[in-house]
């Protein structure tokens, strides 16, 4: 990727990217993207985003700050950029996951998460926008099998205290 973030087709977000602002692990030149392309949120990131708060442990000390860091990045979501995918695109991603898990002889614990992947790439790609992630190898299944989606990849920036990046 460029050191010159430059505008280009809307972004979708993948769960990964609140999770590595939260960690402070956006790289620079990902966060440079932030303004200058619009951003979209997905209701599968939501949900994922939101799985942790029935999964967390209320009786584990780090749940609090886990908890007051998720809703923080949820709460900077903007909810007009909030959209749900399609009917279409949710039966077509079911095909999409079953086959790479099936060529890529995925393993069952991980078939939930590559669904998930699976909708994100069918909506961006329904919706116009570029996917944005640092999951190369479930999107670059996804690729070889359906080609066409936009898909931009990043790697985490390695780094100690949390952030507050807005990602609206």
């Amino acid at each position: 990727m460029s050191n010159n973030a430059s505008a280009g087709s809307e972004l979708l977000l993948d769960t990964c990217v609140y999770i590595d602002a939260i960690q402070d692990r956006i790289p620079a030149e990902v966060a440079s993207l932030f303004a200058v392309r619009r951003l979209n949120h997905s209701g599968v990131a939501l949900a994922e985003l939101t799985h942790l708060f029935g999964r967390l442990d209320p009786k584990d000390g780090r749940t609090e700050r886990a908890y007051n860091e998720v809703s923080g990045v949820i709460s900077d979501m903007r909810m007009r950029r909030l959209r749900a995918p399609s009917l279409q695109t949710l039966g077509e991603a079911g095909i999409l996951a079953g086959l790479a898990a099936r060529l890529a002889g995925v393993e069952s614990r991980r078939r939930q998460a590559l669904l998930n992947d699976a909708v994100l790439y069918l909506q961006a790609s329904a919706q116009g926008h570029t996917l944005l992630t640092r999951n190369i190898r479930e999107f670059d299944w996804f690729d070889q099998l359906l080609p066409g989606g936009r898909v931009l990849f990043y790697r985490q920036r390695i780094s100690g205290s949390p952030s507050s990046m807005p990602l609206k």
